[in-house]
Protein backbone atom coordinates (compact mmCIF):
# COMPACT_ATOMS: atom_id res chain seq x y z
CA UNK A 1 0.00 0.00 0.00
CA UNK A 2 2.78 2.34 0.93
CA UNK A 3 4.59 1.54 -2.31
CA UNK A 4 1.49 2.37 -4.31
CA UNK A 5 1.19 5.82 -2.71
CA UNK A 6 4.79 6.61 -3.59
CA UNK A 7 4.19 5.75 -7.24
CA UNK A 8 1.11 8.02 -7.40
CA UNK A 9 3.00 10.89 -5.79
CA UNK A 10 5.81 10.52 -8.33
CA UNK A 11 3.45 10.58 -11.28
CA UNK A 12 1.78 13.78 -10.00
CA UNK A 13 5.19 15.45 -9.70
CA UNK A 14 6.11 14.53 -13.26
CA UNK A 15 2.84 15.95 -14.59
CA UNK A 16 3.29 19.19 -12.68
CA UNK A 17 6.84 19.61 -13.94
CA UNK A 18 5.79 19.05 -17.53
CA UNK A 19 3.02 21.60 -17.19
CA UNK A 20 5.43 24.18 -15.82
CA UNK A 21 7.85 23.64 -18.70
CA UNK A 22 5.05 24.04 -21.26
CA UNK A 23 3.77 27.28 -19.70
CA UNK A 24 7.22 28.83 -19.55
CA UNK A 25 8.15 27.97 -23.17
CA UNK A 26 7.84 31.07 -25.51
CA UNK A 27 5.77 30.68 -28.67
CA UNK A 28 6.35 32.14 -32.18
CA UNK A 29 3.06 34.08 -31.95
CA UNK A 30 4.01 35.83 -28.74
CA UNK A 31 7.26 37.04 -30.29
CA UNK A 32 5.29 38.69 -33.16
CA UNK A 33 2.91 40.44 -30.75
CA UNK A 34 5.80 41.79 -28.71
CA UNK A 35 7.56 43.07 -31.83
CA UNK A 36 4.40 44.79 -33.17
CA UNK A 37 3.65 46.44 -29.82
CA UNK A 38 7.13 47.98 -29.75
CA UNK A 39 6.47 49.97 -33.00
CA UNK A 40 4.07 53.00 -32.50
CA UNK A 41 1.09 53.32 -34.86
CA UNK A 42 1.59 55.82 -37.73
CA UNK A 43 -0.73 58.85 -37.87
CA UNK A 44 -2.17 59.70 -41.28
CA UNK A 45 -1.36 63.27 -42.41
CA UNK A 46 -1.45 65.40 -45.53
CA UNK A 47 1.58 67.42 -46.58
CA UNK A 48 2.54 70.12 -49.03
CA UNK A 49 5.54 72.21 -50.03
CA UNK A 50 5.75 76.02 -49.73
CA UNK A 51 4.70 78.26 -52.61
CA UNK A 52 6.70 81.29 -53.72
CA UNK A 53 4.22 84.03 -54.63
CA UNK A 54 4.33 87.75 -55.37
CA UNK A 55 2.45 89.55 -52.63
CA UNK A 56 1.81 93.28 -52.09
CA UNK A 57 3.55 95.17 -49.31
CA UNK A 58 0.78 96.96 -47.44
CA UNK A 59 0.58 99.80 -44.95
CA UNK A 60 -2.56 99.66 -42.82
CA UNK A 61 -4.32 102.75 -41.54
CA UNK A 62 -7.66 103.75 -40.09
CA UNK A 63 -9.85 106.71 -40.94
CA UNK A 64 -13.37 107.99 -41.49
CA UNK A 65 -15.47 107.71 -44.63
CA UNK A 66 -16.78 111.22 -45.24
CA UNK A 67 -18.45 113.25 -48.01
CA UNK A 68 -15.97 114.55 -50.56
CA UNK A 69 -18.02 117.76 -50.68
CA UNK A 70 -21.22 118.43 -48.78
CA UNK A 71 -23.93 120.94 -49.67
CA UNK A 72 -26.05 122.52 -46.93
CA UNK A 73 -29.53 123.50 -48.08
CA UNK A 74 -31.32 126.06 -45.90
CA UNK A 75 -34.53 128.05 -46.07
CA UNK A 76 -34.25 131.54 -47.53
CA UNK A 77 -37.60 132.45 -46.01
CA UNK A 78 -38.78 132.87 -42.45
CA UNK A 79 -42.17 132.36 -40.89
CA UNK A 80 -43.50 129.91 -43.49
CA UNK A 81 -44.75 126.42 -42.75
CA UNK A 82 -43.40 123.23 -44.38
CA UNK A 83 -46.26 121.61 -46.31
CA UNK A 84 -44.33 118.82 -48.07
CA UNK A 85 -41.09 116.86 -47.59
CA UNK A 86 -40.29 114.86 -50.73
CA UNK A 87 -37.03 113.03 -49.91
CA UNK A 88 -35.45 110.79 -47.29
CA UNK A 89 -31.87 110.12 -46.25
CA UNK A 90 -30.14 108.05 -48.94
CA UNK A 91 -32.25 109.31 -51.84
CA UNK A 92 -30.36 110.25 -55.00
CA UNK A 93 -31.37 113.62 -56.41
CA UNK A 94 -30.60 115.82 -59.40
CA UNK A 95 -29.90 119.55 -59.34
CA UNK A 96 -33.23 121.39 -59.26
CA UNK A 97 -35.26 118.53 -57.75
CA UNK A 98 -37.81 119.81 -55.21
CA UNK A 99 -36.85 118.51 -51.78
CA UNK A 100 -39.55 120.30 -49.76
CA UNK A 101 -42.27 122.93 -50.17
CA UNK A 102 -43.32 125.82 -47.94
CA UNK A 103 -46.78 127.38 -47.67
CA UNK A 104 -47.51 129.92 -50.44
CA UNK A 105 -50.84 131.55 -49.48
CA UNK A 106 -49.53 134.61 -47.61
CA UNK A 107 -46.93 135.33 -50.27
CA UNK A 108 -49.48 134.97 -53.09
CA UNK A 109 -51.77 137.43 -51.28
CA UNK A 110 -48.91 139.88 -50.90
CA UNK A 111 -48.15 139.56 -54.61
CA UNK A 112 -51.77 140.38 -55.47
CA UNK A 113 -51.61 143.50 -53.30
CA UNK A 114 -48.32 144.60 -54.79
CA UNK A 115 -49.62 144.11 -58.33
CA UNK A 116 -52.55 146.41 -57.49
CA UNK A 117 -50.18 148.96 -55.96
CA UNK A 118 -48.02 148.84 -59.07
CA UNK A 119 -51.01 149.42 -61.33
CA UNK A 120 -52.04 152.42 -59.22
CA UNK A 121 -48.51 153.81 -59.32
CA UNK A 122 -48.34 153.43 -63.06
CA UNK A 123 -51.66 155.26 -63.46
CA UNK A 124 -50.41 158.08 -61.25
CA UNK A 125 -47.22 158.21 -63.29
CA UNK A 126 -49.19 158.45 -66.50
CA UNK A 127 -51.18 161.40 -65.14
CA UNK A 128 -48.08 163.11 -63.75
CA UNK A 129 -46.22 162.64 -67.04
CA UNK A 130 -49.07 164.28 -68.99
CA UNK A 131 -49.22 167.23 -66.62
CA UNK A 132 -45.47 167.71 -66.75
CA UNK A 133 -45.44 167.57 -70.54
CA UNK A 134 -48.10 170.31 -70.78
CA UNK A 135 -46.29 172.43 -68.25
CA UNK A 136 -43.11 172.26 -70.34
CA UNK A 137 -45.01 173.47 -73.43
CA UNK A 138 -46.70 176.33 -71.62
CA UNK A 139 -43.61 177.50 -69.80
CA UNK A 140 -42.17 179.07 -72.93
CA UNK A 141 -45.15 181.37 -73.56
CA UNK A 142 -45.39 182.70 -70.05
CA UNK A 143 -48.82 181.16 -69.47
CA UNK A 144 -47.53 179.32 -66.41
CA UNK A 145 -45.00 180.29 -63.78
CA UNK A 146 -41.69 178.54 -63.37
CA UNK A 147 -42.74 177.53 -59.87
CA UNK A 148 -45.78 175.67 -61.23
CA UNK A 149 -43.63 173.99 -63.89
CA UNK A 150 -41.21 172.82 -61.20
CA UNK A 151 -44.08 171.40 -59.17
CA UNK A 152 -45.40 169.36 -62.11
CA UNK A 153 -41.93 168.01 -62.87
CA UNK A 154 -41.42 167.05 -59.21
CA UNK A 155 -44.73 165.20 -59.16
CA UNK A 156 -43.66 163.28 -62.26
CA UNK A 157 -40.40 162.22 -60.66
CA UNK A 158 -42.18 161.10 -57.49
CA UNK A 159 -44.65 159.06 -59.54
CA UNK A 160 -41.77 157.43 -61.42
CA UNK A 161 -40.07 156.57 -58.13
CA UNK A 162 -43.29 155.04 -56.80
CA UNK A 163 -43.50 152.79 -59.85
CA UNK A 164 -39.87 151.73 -59.44
CA UNK A 165 -40.41 150.88 -55.76
CA UNK A 166 -43.59 148.92 -56.50
CA UNK A 167 -41.86 146.93 -59.26
CA UNK A 168 -38.96 146.07 -56.93
CA UNK A 169 -41.30 144.98 -54.15
CA UNK A 170 -43.27 142.82 -56.54
CA UNK A 171 -40.09 141.19 -57.90
CA UNK A 172 -38.93 140.45 -54.33
CA UNK A 173 -42.22 138.78 -53.47
CA UNK A 174 -42.15 136.73 -56.63
CA UNK A 175 -38.65 135.57 -55.69
CA UNK A 176 -39.99 134.65 -52.24
CA UNK A 177 -42.73 132.65 -53.93
CA UNK A 178 -40.11 130.74 -55.92
CA UNK A 179 -38.16 130.12 -52.71
CA UNK A 180 -41.10 128.25 -51.20
CA UNK A 181 -39.80 125.33 -53.27
CA UNK A 182 -36.62 124.02 -51.58
CA UNK A 183 -34.53 122.53 -54.38
CA UNK A 184 -31.28 120.54 -54.66
CA UNK A 185 -28.36 122.77 -55.57
CA UNK A 186 -26.46 119.91 -57.25
CA UNK A 187 -26.62 116.24 -58.07
CA UNK A 188 -25.99 114.04 -55.06
CA UNK A 189 -27.28 111.85 -52.26
CA UNK A 190 -29.34 113.16 -49.36
CA UNK A 191 -27.21 112.62 -46.25
CA UNK A 192 -29.30 114.46 -43.66
CA UNK A 193 -32.91 115.64 -43.36
CA UNK A 194 -33.85 118.24 -40.75
CA UNK A 195 -37.13 119.36 -42.33
CA UNK A 196 -40.33 118.13 -40.72
CA UNK A 197 -43.87 118.40 -42.04
CA UNK A 198 -45.76 121.28 -40.37
CA UNK A 199 -42.61 122.93 -39.06
CA UNK A 200 -42.46 126.75 -39.27
CA UNK A 201 -39.02 127.65 -40.57
CA UNK A 202 -36.80 130.61 -39.84
CA UNK A 203 -34.61 132.33 -42.40
CA UNK A 204 -31.31 130.49 -42.85
CA UNK A 205 -32.51 127.37 -41.04
CA UNK A 206 -30.78 124.19 -42.31
CA UNK A 207 -33.20 121.69 -43.83
CA UNK A 208 -31.07 119.21 -45.81
CA UNK A 209 -27.51 118.09 -46.48
CA UNK A 210 -26.33 116.55 -49.74
CA UNK A 211 -23.22 114.56 -50.61
CA UNK A 212 -22.35 116.34 -53.84
CA UNK A 213 -22.13 114.14 -56.93
CA UNK A 214 -22.64 111.09 -54.61
CA UNK A 215 -18.88 111.24 -54.05
CA UNK A 216 -17.21 110.22 -50.79
CA UNK A 217 -13.61 110.01 -49.59
CA UNK A 218 -11.65 108.00 -47.07
CA UNK A 219 -9.70 110.27 -44.73
CA UNK A 220 -6.98 107.88 -43.56
CA UNK A 221 -4.65 108.80 -40.70
CA UNK A 222 -1.13 107.50 -41.41
CA UNK A 223 1.84 107.75 -39.00
CA UNK A 224 4.65 109.87 -40.43
CA UNK A 225 7.15 106.98 -40.36
CA UNK A 226 4.84 104.90 -42.60
CA UNK A 227 4.34 107.55 -45.30
CA UNK A 228 7.17 106.27 -47.49
CA UNK A 229 5.68 104.96 -50.71
CA UNK A 230 2.30 106.64 -50.17
CA UNK A 231 1.73 109.34 -52.78
CA UNK A 232 -0.86 110.57 -55.26
CA UNK A 233 -2.08 107.59 -57.26
CA UNK A 234 -1.10 104.90 -54.72
CA UNK A 235 -3.54 101.97 -54.82
CA UNK A 236 -5.74 101.34 -51.80
CA UNK A 237 -8.03 98.53 -50.63
CA UNK A 238 -10.93 99.36 -48.28
CA UNK A 239 -12.99 96.47 -46.85
CA UNK A 240 -16.78 96.68 -46.82
CA UNK A 241 -19.61 94.27 -45.92
CA UNK A 242 -20.25 93.74 -49.65
CA UNK A 243 -16.64 93.13 -50.70
CA UNK A 244 -13.35 94.98 -51.00
CA UNK A 245 -13.50 98.48 -52.47
CA UNK A 246 -10.49 99.69 -54.41
CA UNK A 247 -9.31 103.27 -54.55
CA UNK A 248 -6.45 105.66 -55.21
CA UNK A 249 -4.77 108.37 -53.17
CA UNK A 250 -5.98 111.80 -54.30
CA UNK A 251 -3.95 113.97 -51.94
CA UNK A 252 -1.53 113.70 -49.02
CA UNK A 253 -1.77 116.45 -46.42
CA UNK A 254 1.37 118.56 -46.06
CA UNK A 255 1.05 118.79 -42.27
CA UNK A 256 0.83 116.26 -39.46
CA UNK A 257 -1.77 116.54 -36.73
CA UNK A 258 -0.50 118.27 -33.62
CA UNK A 259 -2.63 115.96 -31.45
CA UNK A 260 -1.60 112.50 -32.70
CA UNK A 261 1.29 113.12 -35.11
CA UNK A 262 -0.53 111.45 -38.02
CA UNK A 263 -0.94 112.73 -41.55
CA UNK A 264 -4.29 112.79 -43.33
CA UNK A 265 -4.31 110.96 -46.66
CA UNK A 266 -7.37 111.56 -48.85
CA UNK A 267 -8.49 108.54 -50.89
CA UNK A 268 -11.12 108.30 -53.63
CA UNK A 269 -12.94 104.94 -53.27
CA UNK A 270 -13.75 103.17 -56.56
CA UNK A 271 -16.10 100.23 -55.89
CA UNK A 272 -16.08 97.40 -58.45
CA UNK A 273 -19.19 96.60 -60.44
CA UNK A 274 -21.91 95.19 -58.21
CA UNK A 275 -20.41 96.58 -54.99
CA UNK A 276 -22.17 99.68 -53.59
CA UNK A 277 -20.29 102.76 -52.44
CA UNK A 278 -19.56 102.54 -48.69
CA UNK A 279 -21.66 104.67 -46.32
CA UNK A 280 -20.26 107.82 -44.75
CA UNK A 281 -19.69 108.29 -41.04
CA UNK A 282 -17.95 104.90 -40.64
CA UNK A 283 -14.47 104.34 -39.21
CA UNK A 284 -12.69 101.72 -41.35
CA UNK A 285 -9.23 100.19 -41.58
CA UNK A 286 -7.79 99.87 -45.08
CA UNK A 287 -4.47 99.14 -46.75
CA UNK A 288 -2.13 101.16 -48.96
CA UNK A 289 -0.27 98.98 -51.49
CA UNK A 290 3.21 100.51 -51.53
CA UNK A 291 5.23 97.68 -53.14
CA UNK A 292 5.25 94.02 -54.24
CA UNK A 293 7.72 91.35 -53.08
CA UNK A 294 8.13 87.57 -53.21
CA UNK A 295 6.74 85.59 -50.29
CA UNK A 296 7.27 81.97 -49.21
CA UNK A 297 3.78 80.87 -48.18
CA UNK A 298 2.00 77.94 -46.57
CA UNK A 299 -1.68 77.21 -45.91
CA UNK A 300 -2.81 78.64 -42.58
CA UNK A 301 -3.70 75.10 -41.44
CA UNK A 302 0.01 74.23 -41.45
CA UNK A 303 0.70 76.63 -38.58
CA UNK A 304 0.21 75.48 -35.01
CA UNK A 305 0.39 77.87 -32.07
CA UNK A 306 1.85 77.03 -28.69
CA UNK A 307 2.91 79.35 -25.88
CA UNK A 308 2.61 82.33 -28.21
CA UNK A 309 4.92 80.90 -30.90
CA UNK A 310 4.23 79.47 -34.35
CA UNK A 311 5.37 75.98 -35.36
CA UNK A 312 5.21 73.68 -38.38
CA UNK A 313 5.77 69.93 -38.65
CA UNK A 314 8.28 69.00 -41.37
CA UNK A 315 8.28 65.46 -42.81
CA UNK A 316 11.50 63.51 -42.15
CA UNK A 317 12.20 60.48 -44.33
CA UNK A 318 14.06 57.48 -42.92
CA UNK A 319 13.54 53.94 -41.72
CA UNK A 320 10.22 55.31 -40.46
CA UNK A 321 8.60 58.50 -41.70
CA UNK A 322 8.53 60.99 -38.82
CA UNK A 323 7.97 64.71 -38.28
CA UNK A 324 10.27 67.42 -36.94
CA UNK A 325 8.63 70.35 -35.17
CA UNK A 326 10.19 73.64 -36.26
CA UNK A 327 9.50 77.10 -34.92
CA UNK A 328 8.80 79.71 -37.64
CA UNK A 329 8.17 83.44 -37.92
CA UNK A 330 5.05 84.44 -39.83
CA UNK A 331 4.46 87.61 -41.85
CA UNK A 332 1.73 88.71 -44.23
CA UNK A 333 -1.59 86.92 -44.61
CA UNK A 334 -3.73 86.71 -47.71
CA UNK A 335 -6.85 84.60 -47.73
CA UNK A 336 -6.01 81.17 -46.31
CA UNK A 337 -2.23 81.46 -46.78
CA UNK A 338 0.49 82.77 -44.48
CA UNK A 339 3.96 84.11 -45.30
CA UNK A 340 6.87 82.28 -43.65
CA UNK A 341 9.78 84.61 -42.89
CA UNK A 342 13.46 83.74 -42.76
CA UNK A 343 15.41 81.07 -44.65
CA UNK A 344 12.73 78.39 -44.68
CA UNK A 345 13.53 75.59 -47.19
CA UNK A 346 11.30 75.85 -50.24
CA UNK A 347 11.34 72.08 -50.86
CA UNK A 348 10.35 71.06 -47.33
CA UNK A 349 7.31 68.83 -46.97
CA UNK A 350 5.07 70.38 -44.33
CA UNK A 351 2.07 68.80 -42.62
CA UNK A 352 -1.12 70.71 -43.46
CA UNK A 353 -3.81 68.31 -42.22
CA UNK A 354 -3.92 65.74 -39.46
CA UNK A 355 -1.30 67.45 -37.32
CA UNK A 356 -3.52 68.18 -34.32
CA UNK A 357 -2.18 65.19 -32.35
CA UNK A 358 1.43 65.32 -33.55
CA UNK A 359 4.49 65.90 -31.46
CA UNK A 360 8.15 66.11 -32.33
CA UNK A 361 9.28 62.72 -33.69
CA UNK A 362 5.79 61.28 -34.28
CA UNK A 363 5.62 58.49 -36.86
CA UNK A 364 3.32 59.43 -39.74
CA UNK A 365 1.88 58.11 -42.95
CA UNK A 366 1.73 60.79 -45.66
CA UNK A 367 -1.18 60.81 -48.10
CA UNK A 368 -1.81 63.18 -50.99
CA UNK A 369 -2.49 66.67 -49.67
CA UNK A 370 -2.80 70.31 -50.69
CA UNK A 371 -0.53 71.93 -53.20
Amino acid sequence: MRKRNLIITGLVGVVLAAAAVWLLKPSAGSDAVTTEASVPAALTVQATVPKVETWPVEVQASGWLAPWAEAVIASELGGERIVAVNVEVGDTVKAGDVLAELSRESIENSIAELEATLESARAALETATGDAERARKLSGGGSISQQEVASYLSTERQAQASVTVAEAQLATKKLSLANTRIVAVSDGVVSEVSAALGQVVSQGQELFRLIRDSRIEWQAEVPVFQLRGIETGTKVVIPSPFGDVGGTVRRVSTEASQTNGRVLVYVDPIPPEGVPMPKTGILVTGSFIVDETEAVTLPATAITLQDGFSYVFVIQSGEATTVLRERVETGRRRGDRVEILGDFPKDAQVVVSGGAFLSDGSVVKVVEGQE
